[in-house]
């Protein structure tokens, strides 16, 4: 997952590089969502049949194809094709790999899967830019180092997935895998729009913040290296992990909602930013809001993975992430619109309003729900 966010900071080298602008840094960014969310709905569920391991190697191999995409540019169409690549291994990992790691868990340790499975998506999200901002400010060829210390962690990563057991029984083989779209049993449609509105919210700020703010940093704020570019970027995902190690003590039921609330917060605090084109409103809203994301989107994984039958598993966690991906294209490509005829800050603004007014809804529409299952009980 380090992988699919390593280029953020590496953009504004890659405009003075190439010459793009700021909607076709969208548009890059954009283009592994989509790769993201074409993966999920045609091979979302294809690992409930032939079995996780398989799966996740093809993953590691589209993130191998990736970094040597990124190794070899030679112009913008390249940026295109690394980072559908990495959509298409994102895509592959995220539903496949959650359902991996509750199914590895020993008896009574499915709680901490859950949090090991969501915090290493979004602690590898959070490496990737610190990684790449740290190799790009204070060591040398800053576009090539980043993607071969990648390689070298891939290969690591495939010879630890071969040697897990397989979690599927009567997998079977790979070349009989076929697209489907995933399905939502009946019993999960209930649970599953209020979380996947929550984690289209979360993921949206995430989005913009992965995209956008480097260039909001240098262009309105004069932050210029790469490394602080980098760690700004990361907190919003670190602080995700955090987040999720409340959900325990609050409650999955509990835990969207308030984190919808938090959401909030961290969007108010990001305007803030936009508006008085100040650094610590943002360094907040990295933080708060990171700290909001974590919390739904680990009580969206956790209710969602138990109302999901065994047989389908893979395929809803699949389908609540094609939900999230959405959120992390669609109103980040709108940002980019917006920002020729706006300007970045205006449409950073557009965006926090357009945002806060759907975590309202989605909030309020959760607590509803709470009040009348508790009522009815």
């Amino acid at each position: 997952m380090a992988g699919t966010t390593l280029p953020t900071p590496l953009y504004g080298l890659y405009q003075e590089r190439i010459g793009f602008s700021e909607l076709m840094v969208t548009v890059v960014f954009a283009v592994y969502a989509f790769g993201v969310i074409g993966v999920l709905l045609l091979f979302g569920d294809v690992s409930d049949a032939v079995g996780r391991r398989p799966v996740l190697l093809c993953g590691l191999a589209c993130a191998g194809a990736s970094a040597v995409a990124f190794l070899a540019e030679q112009g913008l169409a390249w940026l295109f094709a690394g980072r559908l690549l990495s959509g298409f291994a994102a895509g592959l990992f995220t539903g496949t790999a959650t359902a991996y790691v509750l199914e590895l868990a020993p008896p009574g340790g499915r709680a901490r899967a859950a949090f090991t499975a969501t915090a290493a998506n979004m602690g590898g999200l959070g490496c990737g830019p610190l990684l790449a901002g740290l190799l790009a400010q204070y060591a040398p060829r800053p576009l090539t180092l980043p993607f071969a210390v990648h390689l070298v962690l891939l290969a690591a990563s495939f010879a630890v997935v071969r040697a897990l057991p397989e979690s599927v029984p009567g997998a079977r083989p790979l070349r009989t895998a076929r697209p489907r779209r995933p399905v939502l049993p009946a019993e999960v449609r209930g649970v599953f729009v209020p979380a996947g509105i929550a984690a289209f919210t979360g993921f949206a700020l995430l989005g913009v913040f992965t995209s956008v703010t480097p260039a909001f940093l240098a262009q309105d704020l004069g932050v210029r290296n790469h490394a602080a570019v980098g760690l700004i970027v990361a907190a919003a995902f670190f602080a995700s992990t955090g987040g999720q190690l409340l959900v325990p003590r609050l409650g999955t039921r509990r835990a969207v909602p308030l984190g919808c609330l938090v959401l909030i917060g961290g969007l108010g605090l990001l305007a803030l930013s936009l508006a008085t084109d100040a650094l610590a409103p943002l360094v907040l809203a990295a933080l708060v809001g990171g700290t909001g994301q974590g919390m739904t989107l680990r009580g969206a994984v956790g209710e969602v993975a138990a109302a999901a039958p065994d047989a389908h598993r893979g395929g809803v966690l699949s389908a609540l992430f094609v939900v999230a991906y959405l959120g992390i294209s669609v109103p980040v490509i709108g940002v980019g619109l917006l920002t020729g005829p706006l300007g970045l800050p205006a449409a950073g603004l557009v965006f926090t309003a357009c945002m806060a007014a759907l975590a309202a809804a989605s909030g309020a529409f959760l607590l509803h729900r709470a009040r009348t299952s508790s009522a009815t009980t």
